[in-house]
């Protein structure tokens, strides 16, 4: 029987508040109205993102059902959908294309007005498509995956090959698409280059991924869990340090280690702190650094403005620069011709109601990305 135009009851994992585990409940999911999109959800990544909702480091209005690196396939579409129809295989995006803001026609931009940054957690008509309880559940980052059924606009739906494994392409919703992207979109790793990665998570891995691909012939993975070191050596670093095993700051040890010549640096921890370290260790006059991990709410930074002033170029990265509706199918397309694999940034596959256990995971630092099948 059809479900077009009618209320979903489905379950999804409602964050009640902050610091309250993720609660399996019943939702209800409204039909989409004019230029929406109703997506069954058939696989989502759980990203460190996520735990800063939970922790209150991230804007969120609760309950909110939250979620962001999703696939599935359209149930229904609401009036005036064009690029999209039931049945087609999708990537929600918390970083839509409306294709008319100021960045959007830029071709050097990609941060649609239409993010959600603020968690206001509404879609334009400033209301939630979920109910649970008798109330309402918002949305967060546009996309909302940790549920069987969402909503999203259309803007922010990537129409992707159907053929492409659903648990392996939700990772194209944030985690790859943002490591791989920071390293050949926004830096521009050139051949023969020395880089430096901060960070040995799933995005982190995935920044290794694209500077191998950019051909860059020296990769420095830098964490303080040496657990992490064999896995980012597997998918292309030469070699991983831990900073606690030196006395002298890390922008130092790596100058030493490599001769001054690292040319690029990613932080993608989300640390103040090791922001700064990583601008420090790319090279005074030519070298550039990415901000790739999300910073925390509200907090400041404050550095010596002579680490610019010599001529480093630091730079700050959202969704590894994709024009998101437009390069997602393409990057989709690369990893179906066997450009690159994802398999080693998976590390756990659990059935949706586990979702708890998949944050714990997360937490302990026992697994790169864990994937949720619904």
């Amino acid at each position: 029987m059809s479900t077009t135009g009618k209320v979903i009851k489905c379950k999804a994992a409602v964050l009640w508040g902050v610091k309250q585990p993720f609660s399996i409940e019943e939702v209800e999911v409204a039909p989409p109205k004019a230029y929406e999109v109703r997506i069954k959800i058939l696989a989502t990544g759980i990203c460190r993102t996520d735990d800063h909702v939970y922790n209150g480091v991230m804007a969120a209005n609760f309950p909110v059902i939250v979620g962001h690196e999703g696939c599935g396939v359209v149930e229904s579409t609401g009036k005036g959908v064009t690029t999209v129809k039931p049945g087609d295989m999708v990537i929600p995006l918390f970083l839509p294309q409306c294709g008319k803001c100021s960045s959007c026609i830029n071709p050097n931009g990609n941060l649609c007005v239409k993010i959600d940054l603020t968690g206001k957690g509404v879609l334009s008509d400033g209301t939630t498509r979920f109910t649970c309880k008798g109330q309402p559940v918002y949305h967060f980052s546009n996309t909302s995956t940790f549920t069987e059924y969402t909503v999203v606009e259309e803007t922010s739906v990537a129409k992707i090959d159907s053929a492409a494994p659903p648990e392996k392409a939700c990772l194209f919703g944030c985690g790859f698409s943002t490591g791989y992207g920071a390293a050949v979109k926004t830096a521009k790793v050139t051949p023969g280059s020395t880089c430096a990665v901060f960070g040995l998570g799933g995005v982190g891995l995935s920044v290794i991924m694209g500077c191998k691909s950019a051909g860059a012939s020296r990769i420095i993975g830098i964490d303080l869990n040496k657990d992490k070191f064999d896995k980012a050596k597997t998918v292309g670093a030469t070699e991983c340090i831990n900073p606690r095993d030196y006395t002298k700051p890390i922008n130092e040890v790596l100058r030493e280690m490599t001769d001054d010549s690292v040319g690029y640096t990613f932080e993608v921890v989300g640390r103040l702190e090791t922001m700064i370290d990583a601008l420090a260790s790319c090279h005074e006059s030519y070298g550039t650094s990415v901000v790739v991990g999300a910073p925390p709410l509200s907090k400041m930074l404050t550095y010596d403005p002579m680490l610019l002033f010599t001529g480093r170029t630091w730079k700050g990265c959202v969704f590894g620069g994709w024009k998101s509706r437009d390069d997602i199918p393409k990057l989709v397309s690369d990893f179906m011709a066997k450009k690159f694999d994802l398999d080693p940034l998976i590390t756990d596959v659990l059935s949706f109601n586990k979702i708890n256990e998949g944050f714990d995971l997360l937490r302990k630092g026992e697994s790169i990305r864990t994937v949720l099948l619904l």
